[in-house]
C-alpha cells in the first residue's frame, strides 16, 4: 500500500486501550491502523518514544475576530493553538460586531478559510432580537452550538431572565451552551466591593451561590422544555454536584484554570493576571471536587476559555482589570503534566479533550483514532520537560497566567487531516484550516 503519511513506532491511545501500531493516511483521513513494514508513504513520521492522540480539540476559545487585531485574530489564535498541540478549536461569538447572523457567520467561514492554520467550529451568540432565527443559525454550516450569556456580558449579548432563556430553549433543538452566572446576584453584590481591593475579591463578588444559582435557574428551563443544555467553565462543588443528578438534560465543562489554581494564593502572586469569570475559586475545596469530577467521569470537556485581553488592562486595579486569561497554548503542556503528576490517566485526557467534546458537540469524524475518521494526531513526548515562558506565546498580547512553570510533557507535533502544520515549536505548513462539520 502507498499512503500520503505514515506515522510509524508511535505508542497510540486509541478507546480501547494503548497499543503501538503504524498509522496510515490517505486522502485525509485514517486509512488502516495496521501499516505494513513494506507499506510507503510519501511522508514518514517516526514517533517513537512519542505518544499519538487522536487531535486534541479546545472547545471554548476566544479569537476576538473581528474586532480586535492586535490582542488575537484566526491566524494568530489558530498559530498559538497549533504550537499547544491543538488540531481544532470553537471560537465564541462575542466579538465586533458579534456573530448573531447569518451574515456574520458567512464572514466568518471565508476568513477561516484564508487565514487558519488549523480546524475551526463557531458558536452562534443569542441574542433578544435573533432568539426566532437560532432554530436556523443553530444548523448554518460550521455552528457548534448556540452560545447564551446568561450573566457576565455586555450589549445585546446576554439573556438573563427565565423568559428570555426559555425562549432561546424552544427555537431549536441542538445542546445549547452557557455561561452561568446570575446577573441579578451579580449587579446586587457588585455593591459590596470598590476598586482596588485585593484581586482576591474577585471570587468573593461573583460568589459560588451566583453561579450555581444560575446553573439551578438553567437545569430548571432545561428541563421544562426537554432541550439538552451544557454548562461551561463549572466553577463549585455544588454546582458538579447538582448536575450530575442532572446528566439526561447537561453536560459539563471545567477548564484547565480551575483544575489547576486556587485562591488566594493566585491572586496574591498574579494580580490580575488571575481574574477570569467565573473566578479562580478561594477555597480549595471546589478545586478538590473538579478534580474528583474528572475522576468520576462527570466532567465531559476540559477546556481553556482563551481570552486574551492587553496586558496594560490585566495590570489594572481590580475591578477596572479585564476578566479573562489566554490559554489555548498552553493547555496541553499543563494537562499533561498533570497527567504525569497521577491526577488523571492519559486515555482520561484523551475523551476529555477529544472524544469528549466531538460526543457533545455532534463531530462524527474527529476525536478518536479509528478508521475512516479525520486524520487529525497531537503527537505528544510525555518525558520532556520545559519550562511555560511568556516569550513562547503566539498571541499578540504576550502573557500568559503560567508564565515561569515547569511541566512535564510537551507537545511536539500537531497535524491536521494528514497535514503536518506543527512540528518541534514550529509552524511548518502553508495549509489552510476548515470549518468543522456538526450532525445537524
Amino acid at each position: 500500500m502507498h499512503y500520503d503519511l505514515i506515522i510509524r513506532n508511535g505508542v497510540c491511545v486509541f478507546p480501547w486501550g494503548e497499543a503501538q501500531t503504524d498509522i496510515g493516511v490517505k486522502d485525509h483521513h485514517i486509512a488502516s491502523l495496521s501499516v505494513a513494514a513494506s507499506d510507503e508513504a510519501d511522508r514518514v513520521i517516526d514517533a517513537t518514544g512519542l505518544h499519538v492522540l487522536p487531535g486534541l480539540i479546545d472547545a471554548h476559545v476566544h479569537l476576538r475576530d473581528p474586532g480586535k487585531p492586535e490582542v488575537e485574530t484566526l491566524e494568530t489564535g489558530t498559530r498559538a493553538a497549533a504550537l499547544g498541540g491543538i488540531a481544532t478549536v470553537f471560537d465564541m461569538p462575542n466579538t465586533n460586531p458579534a456573530v448573531t447572523s447569518v451574515d456574520m457567520l458567512k464572514w466568518k467561514r471565508d476568513h477561516i478559510a484564508q487565514t487558519a492554520h488549523i480546524d475551526v467550529g463557531m458558536y452562534v451568540g443569542a441574542t433578544r432580537d435573533n432568539t426566532p432565527a437560532l432554530k436556523e443559525l443553530e444548523t448554518q454550516l460550521g455552528v457548534c452550538a448556540v452560545k447564551v450569556f446568561a450573566g457576565s456580558s455586555t450589549g445585546n449579548l446576554m439573556i438573563e431572565d427565565d423568559a428570555g432563556i426559555e425562549a432561546v430553549l424552544r427555537s431549536g433543538h441542538r445542546r445549547v451552551a452557557f455561561h452561568s452566572e446570575d446577573e441579578y446576584r451579580l449587579q446586587e453584590r457588585k455593591k459590596l466591593f470598590h476598586k482596588g481591593q485585593p484581586y482576591a475579591n474577585h471570587a468573593e463578588w461573583r460568589d459560588v451561590e451566583c453561579a450555581f444559582l444560575g446553573t439551578r435557574r438553567i437545569i430548571a428551563l432545561a428541563r421544562k422544555t426537554g432541550r439538552p443544555v451544557h454548562i461551561l467553565h463549572v466553577s463549585t462543588a455544588e454546582e458538579l454536584v447538582y448536575l450530575s443528578e442532572n446528566r439526561d438534560v447537561s453536560t459539563v465543562e471545567v477548564l484547565v484554570n480551575h483544575l489547576t489554581q486556587v485562591g488566594p494564593e493566585c491572586y496574591e502572586r498574579l494580580g490580575g493576571m488571575a481574574v477570569m469569570n467565573p473566578p479562580l475559586r478561594n477555597e480549595r475545596r471546589h478545586y478538590e471536587e473538579s478534580w474528583a469530577a474528572i475522576r468520576d467521569g462527570r466532567v465531559d470537556v476540559v477546556s481553556s476559555d482563551h481570552a486574551p485581553h492587553p496586558l496594560e488592562d490585566k495590570n489594572k486595579p481590580w475591578m477596572e482589570c479585564s476578566a479573562g486569561l489566554t490559554g489555548v497554548q498552553t493547555i496541553v503542556p499543563v494537562m499533561l503534566d498533570h497527567v504525569n503528576a497521577g491526577r488523571l490517566s492519559l486515555s482520561r485526557f484523551v475523551d476529555l479533550m477529544a472524544a469528549g467534546p466531538a460526543r457533545v458537540y455532534g463531530v462524527p469524524t474527529k476525536g478518536r483514532l479509528a478508521v475512516g475518521f479525520d486524520a487529525d494526531f497531537t503527537l505528544v513526548d510525555m518525558k520532556k520537560r520545559r519550562t511555560i515562558t511568556k516569550e513562547w506565546i503566539a498571541s499578540p498580547v504576550g502573557h500568559t497566567p503560567f508564565d515561569g512553570v515547569e511541566v512535564t510533557g510537551w507537545p511536539v507535533s500537531t497535524i491536521v487531516r494528514g497535514h503536518v502544520v506543527m512540528q518541534d515549536d514550529t509552524i511548518i505548513s502553508s495549509q489552510k484550516g476548515k470549518i468543522v462539520s456538526f450532525q445537524p
